[in-house]
């Protein structure tokens, strides 16, 4: 029978590029798996993190089977970005794609007595063969995911086709009740002489369906009576289990858990789970932790895939790759709707081998997942446009939808485009529903602009299911004011900014589905925005998992029946002002809110309750009561509230904007711009003005205005804009902007001379 051997501790590990040693490397580092070597400079904010190719060695002894012929194989969840694996000095395998399960067969190198010496070299270093090329998190390298050993009989259920579970489930309701399953396995080495029997249990265990069939590889299907259906509400699993049998002794046996369901989109109702509406609100999740990086273990999967229930949410997007095993079984046990997708991501690369590597992974997204009930979407890119558009981008993308539906007919495709992506794009309408990253009211535009553009893009394609991929602004907890405003990091902006869109969401529920950019803060080792290097903080929850922003509440009153109320500010302790606004979150209706044991307010309020209070001097007890949920903080009234609230860049960023116009005096910017030949403009991309210094020197001044991030050669994310031109980003910032600033950067820029090659 089937022997898993767990191999995670006790490996050496070296920083260096060594090479592969001729025995067993004492003098390197002991090391545990999971292990990456970016737990901390992935995002610890020193502006960049090692990627190089690194080595893991461990000894192992060969597992014993009892029978003649038996087969071991090497087990490796996920390896970042490549990895090649050698027994005993012997190259076995490389794999290319840092999130994917592969295996190797390794029996004819392994020693029949002794201990063997199992190396693995990885990669995170760029690869333009290998997605991702370009992103704005990072990419972590290691052996994050364990390693194991499984030994089988030579008869055996398949381990090497594509890294799957060598089983595939395929659980349909009936029209006149009960389900049908259809199950296929594919068996290695069986003659006529071995069977399959397929054994289908209830959540209690209770058996309900059983067959036989040849080791053939032939799919056989089994009628269910009474099945109960697995939704969001009660994620109800039935357990399949395969045994391949010989006579009267069993050789092989695997088992997975299914789900039984019935979706689809409509592009008036949304998303519909077993015929009932469903609108889907959720967030998106990045797979790292502080000083842990992507080397996460099963019970952190499970906290955070809880955290994300706590919320109320129905839905996440898992971004920007293939995640853990270990966390779909979560989504599957507790009933959340998973968008999944590869990372074909921002830019992509004309090589062919580079689309080829995109089919690979898409493969074994599909063939390793297929059988979880909480997967219902199969995502093909996100923001690819960022690198421009093109005849062979179009067509590969019709080339991964085709391959999703060859792959799995039963579930939908979707794509995820960037804000700029035009309405009459010809990327529209090749995968089943699409979902556009917005995020105005942040990176450009207002808050206000979200509701509206929904609404025409919904009035010009009614034929088009559209949802809401990505959409969010940074909060960070140590600044705050009484006048949050976007950019200023402050934890009452987000909290603001996601007030509105829980709303603009509430109200529209044919967009079929939603996810916050983010759950948690992530690493992005490029990133240095807001006082805080080497993270994307746009987080609903810190990066840590200590602590929940306020703006975690928003959704937690929209989506959590659950009832609760929450004291907004608890960490905008010290206050000055002769009053202060208190916000108060709560899905009940009617909110009282007693300040120093005195009732002050009674509000009846839908979620969001704001009370005007003044405070006595020096501290005062907050207490809001809503029903029998109660919550309180202490707020200290200062004359003149901390420093630390305020990002010194905010007031820097409006008098920069102010001296920005100085430059060009008296100049009508009104006046129809010219791109007068020879000269550079606004329309030149960012690697052709980088080639001049002076050009560059402005551009790079107003793209830091214009979207508080700075983007030069070698720094934060100028492989994902290079290609990119100061007319797209600026017009990316909207109505963040002054009127006149693109005309004022185009007319610095048309007077200095192109470089001549």
């Amino acid at each position: 029978m089937r022997q898993i051997v767990n191999l995670n501790r006790g490996w050496k590990f070296t920083q260096e590029n060594a090479g592969l040693p001729a025995k067993f490397p004492e003098e390197w580092s002991q090391v545990d798996l999971p292990h990456t070597w970016n737990a901390v400079d992935g995002h610890d904010g020193n502006g960049s993190y090692d990627r190089g190719c690194y080595w893991y060695a461990k000894r192992f002894e060969t597992p014993k089977q009892p029978l003649d012929g038996g087969r071991v194989f090497v087990d490796i969840p996920a390896a970042g970005q490549q990895a090649t694996v050698y027994v005993n000095g012997k190259e076995i395998c490389y794999h290319e794609g840092g999130y994917s399960t592969f295996r190797a067969d390794i029996t004819e190198h392994c020693l029949e007595e002794g201990e063997n010496l199992l190396v693995i070299a990885c990669s995170n270093e760029n690869k333009s063969s290998v997605y991702p090329q370009s992103a704005d998190f990072t990419f972590y390298g290691g052996l994050y995911r364990g390693v194991n050993l499984i030994s089988v009989p030579k008869e055996h259920f398949e381990l090497e086709y594509w890294g799957c579970d060598g089983i595939k489930v395929t659980a349909v309701p009936c029209p006149c009740g009960g389900a049908e399953f259809e199950l296929e396995t594919w068996v290695d080495n069986a003659d006529e002489n071995f069977t399959v029997l397929y054994r289908i249990c209830d959540a209690q265990g209770k058996e309900v369906g059983y067959t036989v069939r040849p080791a053939d590889n032939t799919a056989v299907k089994i009628y269910v009576p009474d099945v109960t259906l697995w939704d969001c509400e009660h994620p109800y699993l039935y357990t399949v289990t395969a045994i391949l049998q010989r006579r009267n002794e069993a050789y092989d046996e695997i088992a997975v858990r299914a789900g039984v369901r019935s979706f689809s989109c409509d592009p008036e109702k949304g998303f519909i789970l077993n015929g009932v509406a469903t609108p889907l609100r959720g967030v998106s999740r990045h797979q790292d932790m502080l000083y842990k990086g992507n080397a996460l273990t099963k019970e952190d999967h499970y906290a955070d895939a809880r955290l994300i229930k706590e919320l109320g949410a129905n839905t996440i997007r898992l971004a920007h790759y293939q995640h853990s095993q270990d966390f779909y079984d979560a989504c599957d046990e507790l009933g959340f709707i998973v968008w999944a997708e590869i990372p074909f991501i921002s830019v992509m690369n004309p090589d062919p081998a580079a689309h080829q590597n995109c089919i690979t992974q898409m493969k074994e997204l599909i063939y390793q997942n297929y059988n979880h009930p909480s997967i219902c979407f199969w995502g093909v890119s996100n923001e690819i446009l960022i690198g421009g558009i093109s005849e062979q981008l179009v067509e590969n993308h019709k080339e991964l939808n085709a391959l999703c539906k060859e792959l799995d007919p039963t579930r939908l495709t979707t794509i995820a485009h960037v804000s700029m992506t035009p309405v009459d794009s010809p990327v529209h309408n090749i995968t089943d529903v699409e979902s556009y990253n917005h995020y105005f009211g942040w990176y450009g535009g207002k808050m206000e602009d979200n509701g509206p553009w929904l609404d025409r893009f919904h009035e010009t394609h009614p034929e088009i299911c559209l949802g809401l991929s990505e959409y969010g602004c940074e909060g960070i907890v140590t600044y705050h004011g009484p006048n949050p405003a976007c950019k200023d990091y402050s934890e009452e902006y987000q909290a603001l900014y996601h007030e509105h869109m829980a709303k603009v969401l509430h109200d529209r529920p044919w967009i079929w589905s939603s996810h916050v950019w983010n759950m948690f803060d992530f690493g992005c080792a490029a990133r240095n925005e807001g006082g805080v290097a080497g993270r994307n903080n746009k987080g609903l929850i810190t990066i840590d998992r200590k602590t929940k922003k306020d703006s975690y509440y928003v959704y937690k009153a929209y989506w959590n029946k659950e009832p609760m109320v929450h004291l907004c500010g608890k960490r905008y302790a010290q206050r000055a002002g002769e009053t202060t606004e208190i916000r108060v979150y709560s899905n009940q209706p009617t909110v009282s809110l007693f300040v120093n044991g005195n009732l002050e307010q009674v509000q009846t309020s839908e979620k969001v309750f704001v009370f005007t209070v003044a405070l006595k001097d020096g501290f005062n007890s907050i207490l809001a009561v809503a029903g029998e949920c109660k919550d309180s903080m202490t707020l200290e009234k200062v004359d003149a509230e901390p420093s630390i609230y305020v990002l010194p860049e905010v007031n820097e960023r409006a008098e920069g904007v102010a001296n920005w116009f100085k430059l060009v005096g008296d100049m009508d910017l009104k006046a129809p711009m010219e791109f007068p030949e020879g000269k550079y403009s606004i329309r030149d991309t960012m690697s052709e003005l980088a080639e001049c210094p002076q050009a560059m020197e402005i551009v790079t001044k107003a793209v830091k205005l214009a979207t508080n991030m700075t983007i030069a050669p070698g720094v934060g994310m100028w492989d994902m804009l290079k290609n990119s031109t100061p007319e797209r980003m600026v017009g990316m910032a909207g109505g963040m902007m002054p009127e006149g600033f693109a005309e004022s950067l185009n007319a610095q820029l048309i007077k200095i001379d192109k470089i001549q090659k």
